[in-house]
Formats: structure tokens, C-alpha cells, sequence
């Protein structure tokens, strides 16, 4: 009953409802795992360089359902040899309410991307293992600083679409 007296004189205030942030579905997209040298990789002393590209594309779903789907792509090279290539997509929906404009893009761009990076490094650590090469632990990844720097180049504009940043 307090519940109902509380909800009751909250509406009756006139104020607009607090923004509201939730995690609807967390979901691997696509993943895809090449080892080009065969077993030839395996019979030869490498030194591997590796290279990660990192993008984040976002779809409105509906009035308050958003997509983002971060996908990282590593490639692990031994001169101009591969010795193998991942690529992770792994997708979220996310409902956002009483976000609006540069908020928005902050929060699909930032907030959005950090939940699902864990699930992409354990992902693709997983993968890697079974592919029968040592542990690849991906460095954690600062989205504020992307999305900072996506803005100061003029790469974002802000204006309340889902805007993506590729990194």
C-alpha cells in the first residue's frame, strides 16, 4: 500500500522519469578463427607480432532498445607470414530510457562497449587455446578516452542518433 502512495504522489510531481539503463541480452554475433600455415606454424621458431583493430557499430531497435555490437579483430603475424587471425562480434541490447543527444552517444559508445569487451577477451582467449597457441590476454580497452578523442576529431557529432566510433 505505501508502494501505491509513494507511485502515486511520484507521477503527480510533473517530473521527468530518471534515466533508466539495462543490459537486455548479451550474445556472440559471429566468430571466426584461421590458421593459414597449417601445421607448418608448429614446426618453426616465430616471433609473433600482433595487431588488434577494435570497431563498435550501433542500430536503434524500437523506441528504447539499442544494438551494439564490438568487434575485435587480432592478427598474429610472424613476418609476413599469419599465424592466425580472429575476429569476434559479439553483440548486446541494451534499453536505454531518458537518454538523449551527447549523452546517448557517450553511453553507447562507452558504457555499452566496456560491458561486452570481457565476453570478446574470453572469447577469443578461448578460442586461441584451442587452436593449440599460448594464452593471448587482450590489454583492457579505455572507451572514455576513444570516445574522447572519436568527439575531439570531430568523428561524432552528438546529436542523439546512434553514432559508432572505429578505433
Amino acid at each position: 500500500m505505501t508502494e501505491e502512495n509513494n507511485q502515486a504522489a511520484d507521477s503527480g510531481k510533473g517530473e521527468q522519469a530518471a534515466p533508466k539503463f539495462a543490459v537486455q541480452r548479451i550474445y556472440l554475433k559471429d566468430i571466426s578463427f584461421e590458421t593459414p600455415m597449417g601445421p607448418a606454424v608448429f614446426q618453426k621458431q616465430v616471433k609473433p607480432e600482433i595487431n588488434q583493430d577494435i570497431s563498435l557499430s550501433t542500430t536503434k531497435l524500437g523506441t528504447d532498445n539499442y544494438e551494439v555490437e564490438l568487434t575485435l579483430t587480432v592478427t598474429v603475424k610472424d613476418g609476413e607470414d599469419t599465424i592466425y587471425l580472429i575476429e569476434v562480434h559479439q553483440g548486446g541490447i541494451f534499453a536505454i530510457q531518458g537518454v538523449e543527444g551527447p549523452q546517448l552517444a557517450q553511453l553507447l559508445n562507452t558504457i555499452c562497449p566496456s560491458t561486452l569487451f570481457p565476453y570478446v577477451r574470453e572469447a577469443i582467449d578461448s578460442v586461441v587455446i584451442k587452436g593449440s597457441f599460448p594464452a593471448l590476454m587482450i590489454p583492457p580497452v579505455n572507451f572514455e578516452a576513444l570516445f574522447a578523442k572519436a568527439v575531439e576529431e570531430g568523428k561524432l557529432q552528438g546529436k542523439g542518433e546512434p553514432e559508432s566510433v572505429t578505433h
